[in-house]
């Protein structure tokens, strides 16, 4: 009942808030990597699902919060999705994404600072979910390493195994009528959007 218990309660809604984002985007974007994206996430909230099912270990006080749907907590499913989007997106920032300009400073610097924005909110909702009561430390810290390990894999099974498939599924009747691009060849694909506007607007 604390400001800092309501703050933290508040950013332990972060999930929610990526999964509509992801939605948004891909309604409005339909591109195939983020598709992927979100499909890893799906699949990691699955994998969280399977192993809490097979260790059974309860949470640290099940009295506390009446309303949890599921009363195993290892590992925090909070911690292995936001483990997974930071360091997904890490990987996608710094192997994916190239720059093609000359403003090569201003481009790691961003880079650097959404990286550390991106560790920080995944600390603050890990540590969130033990001062709220929903987890141990070791639920915590256990979710953070296999969200991890999945967002590795994810990104490697992405970029080795769908990337090569990805025109040919753009080019699908299917893909085509519902607009869904490939823009993997593209180094760049935020400064491409903003030539390519800049000279629409013209």
């Amino acid at each position: 009942g604390d400001f800092s218990g309501q703050l933290l309660a508040y950013l332990s809604l972060g999930p929610i808030f990526i999964i509509v984002g992801f939605v948004t985007l891909i309604i409005f974007k339909r591109e195939l990597h983020t598709i992927s994206f979100l499909g890893g996430l799906v699949f990691n909230e699955g994998v969280n699902w399977l192993i809490k099912n097979v260790i059974r270990e309860p949470r640290p006080c099940e009295e506390a919060h009446s309303t949890v749907t599921t009363k195993y907590g290892m590992p925090s499913s909070h911690s292995q999705f936001m483990w997974f989007f930071s360091v997904y997106s890490f990987l996608f920032l710094y192997l994916r994404m190239h720059q093609t300009n000359n403003a090569r400073f201003l481009d790691l610097l961003w880079r650097h600072v959404l990286s550390i924005c991106l560790v920080t909110v995944a600390l603050l909702v890990s540590y969130s979910r033990v001062y709220l009561l929903y987890h141990t430390w070791s639920q915590v810290l256990y979710g953070g390493v296999a969200g991890s390990i999945m967002a590795i894999a994810w990104f490697a099974f992405t970029q080795e195994i769908l990337t090569p498939l990805f025109p040919r599924i753009a080019a699908w009747p299917i893909s085509e009528f519902f607009l869904i691009r490939d823009t993997s060849l593209i180094p760049n694909i935020l400064w491409f959007e903003y030539t390519v506007t800049r000279a629409e607007a013209r």
